[in-house]
């Protein structure tokens, strides 16, 4: 009977080692794992190898047992830790805040990235290529084909650029708080795509626009664009301009979302994003600038639209081809724009009360964990100190709280934030003031000129802003590759100088551009009085000096450009709140919109002010740019920017950029 039951528990033991195999097998644990596993249970004189020994098997009974019981845990365990890490490794890799398409966690190398942003860079370059012709030439669109005059004409592009960029606040609210980013982008492209078409009926059909008519012939009486005509012109125009807002808008914050801030190296991504941006626009309108303005002066108004057209379509598939590839920034059902007011309300109401010795009894909810994952936290700074305020507590503590009434201190910050930017936004305006003259003073100057590079081959004066964004394109891969590291090893900013520092060497060389521009335009107008051409019909009868000699005064605008909008998109993005990111980049838009409705302002003001002065009725009165005086224009904006300047860098140096390590 007891050799029976040694047998038994010798049959028990070999079960008990097969079930281990079994696990080992299940776990994929290698041998020499479960070796030492097993050599770790067994006494050194096992020379089975199967977990037991030759004693006799009454007395080792329970001891064989637990024996191959802890070598079964002791498995069990290795092949959970086995397990859990492959999970410890993901886990880093799954990025905060954002979600693919089908509102799952993204994940670091399936969504986002650097090579995810190409599908944001080339819709931004054939948007670029389909409006950046009209921006610059519709100016002559107005002039001679509407029949508009030319300080008319001015106002009309002017007012639409503007329109279309502070649309763009409105968008980027729309896209932040209800319906996200990426369909904010599509219906702006469909919109933009709607548009042409009715631009490309309205150029095509003789009877929705006026007769044609020679606008140079003082004699000559043209009828300008009225009725049907006008309201389907100003319909197409101002859809052109909402959709063109939803692109500009989220595009490059939508970009900005491909890439993590708190990944050292993809920050260093985002920032290099932001050239190629600039990169991806110049491409696109050097492309517009030829290709289209070329179309839309030997062929016809019709085709150009029609290619800007194709180029829209292009974009809308482009972007819409990297849905499965996007981190989604998770829509916030929260107006932050509405969040900030509330920060102002809040202090003023509490101004008669006294803010505590002790910061930490300023209002916030509970820095837990799981609120920490949700939930923005900024530490207080001691700046603006009466919106502090707002985060006083006081009466009932137990009831919730008035948000008109009390407001966290994160809330607090982030309306310090919005506030100690908007002085740099302000400072900004003036430099897009100056841009509106180079798209539609400069380019009636070129139309003046000769324009011939050979006998056969003539450069359209709208094309000419492509000597800047050449340039452009040659430098920003010098400026990205080159100078920000030679720049970082000397300064220690990873950037290589500060945003701030780039905004201001573009400001002063957009002073610059217009002293040169003020220049230029003396020089052409002395060649057209030596020559007795005040008069001459411009592109009939062309000045005898170079289209060229403008080009200085767009190199150095182009070099403005890289400088301090790139250095604004990037300033703005790093500096907002989270839950405006993409309203961040409408600062740019909107500071560009101000600056267009302020020309049209500055315009009429200056025109008003020297009506009796001149003989043109103005110094940018009529249609006769030889007889006006844009010289004396372009000075005064130079000296205008030189002041903003001083403006600028007062400042800039009071400026105390938001913490880059929230908690």
């Amino acid at each position: 009977m007891e050799t029976l039951n040694g047998d038994l528990t010798e049959a028990y033991s070999k079960i008990k080692f097969l079930e281990l195999e079994v696990i080992q097998a299940n776990a994929k644990v290698s041998s020499k794992k479960l070796d030492e596993v097993l050599a770790h249970q067994k006494p050194f004189f096992d020379k089975s190898r199967l977990g037991y020994t030759r004693e006799s098997s009454s007395s080792v009974k329970v001891s064989k047992e637990m024996k191959f019981v802890k070598a079964k845990e002791l498995m069990v365990e290795t092949s959970v830790v086995e397990k859990v890490k492959p999970e410890k490794k993901r886990n880093p890799e799954l990025v905060e805040g954002k979600v693919d398409w089908k509102g799952r966690t993204a994940v670091k190398g399936k969504h986002g990235g650097a090579r995810t942003a190409l599908l944001v860079l080339a819709p931004f370059g054939f948007e670029n290529m389909a409006t950046l012709a009209l921006a610059v030439n519709l100016t002559t669109y107005f002039n001679l084909v509407m029949h508009l005059e030319l300080a008319d004409a001015a106002n009309e592009l002017t007012n639409f650029l503007g329109a279309s960029y502070i649309l763009s606040i409105l968008v980027a609210i729309l896209a932040d708080t209800y319906i996200g980013r990426y369909k904010a982008v599509l219906i702006g492209g469909c919109l933009e795509l709607v548009a042409l078409v009715l631009l490309v009926i309205q150029a095509h059909y003789p009877k929705l626009k006026p007769p044609p008519c020679n606008v140079f012939d003082p004699t000559s009486h043209c009828e300008k664009i009225g009725g049907i005509s006008a309201v389907l012109l100003y319909v197409a125009l101002y859809l052109l301009a909402a959709g063109s807002a939803g692109m500009k808008a989220v595009l490059p914050s939508h970009g900005a979302d491909q890439f993590d801030e708190k990944d050292p190296k993809e920050k260093k991504q985002m920032s290099s994003f932001f050239n190629c941006l600039l990169l991806a626009a110049c491409i696109g309108g050097a492309i517009s600038l030829t290709l289209n303005v070329w179309i839309q002066d030997h062929k016809g108004w019709d085709w150009g639209f029609g290619i800007s057209s194709i180029a829209i379509l292009f974009a809308i598939i482009v972007f819409a081809i990297g849905l499965p590839m996007y981190r989604i920034q998770v829509i916030q059902r929260t107006n932050a724009i509405i969040e900030i007011i509330q920060v102002y309300v809040a202090a003023i109401r509490n101004r008669n009360l006294d803010l505590p010795e002790d910061l930490t009894k300023l209002y916030e909810i509970d820095h837990d964990h799981e609120a920490a994952m949700e939930t923005e936290f900024l530490p207080h700074r001691d700046i603006f100190r009466f919106l502090d305020k707002a985060a006083i507590q006081h009466g009932n503590l137990e009831e919730a709280p008035n948000p008109w009434k009390l407001c966290r201190v994160t809330q607090v910050e982030n309306a310090k934030i919005i506030l100690g930017v908007l002085p740099i936004f302000c400072c900004t305006i003036i430099m897009t003031l100056c841009v509106a003259q180079l798209q539609t003073f400069s380019v009636q100057q070129g139309l003046t000129m000769d324009t011939s590079i050979s006998k056969s081959f003539h450069i359209p004066p709208a094309s000419l802003p492509i000597i800047p964004i050449l340039f452009i394109i040659i430098i920003i891969p010098v400026y990205d590759r080159i100078f920000v590291p030679l720049a970082h090893k000397i300064t220690g900013i990873p950037n290589g100088i500060t945003h701030l520092q780039r905004i201001g060497v573009g400001l002063i060389l957009s002073c610059i551009s217009m002293t040169v521009a003020g220049f230029m335009e003396v020089k052409r107008k002395g060649v057209a009085r030596d020559h007795n051409m005040l008069d001459a019909i411009p592109v009939i009868q062309p000045l005898p000096i170079s289209t060229f000699w403008l080009s200085f005064q767009y190199f150095i605008f182009g070099i403005a450009d890289l400088f301090t909008y790139v250095g604004l998109l990037e300033f703005f993005y790093s500096e907002a709140p989270n839950g405006l990111k993409s309203i961040s980049s409408c600062f740019l838009w909107s500071s560009m919109a101000l600056g267009y409705f302020f020309s049209t302002i500055l315009i009429k003001i200056v025109n008003a002010s020297t009506k009796k002065s001149t003989r043109s009725g103005g110094w940018l009165a009529g249609n006769n740019i030889n007889r006006n005086h844009l010289n004396l224009f372009y000075w005064l904006l130079s000296l205008l920017s030189l002041f903003n300047f001083f403006i600028y860098l007062f400042v800039a140096k009071r400026y105390r950029y938001r913490p880059t390590n929230p908690k």
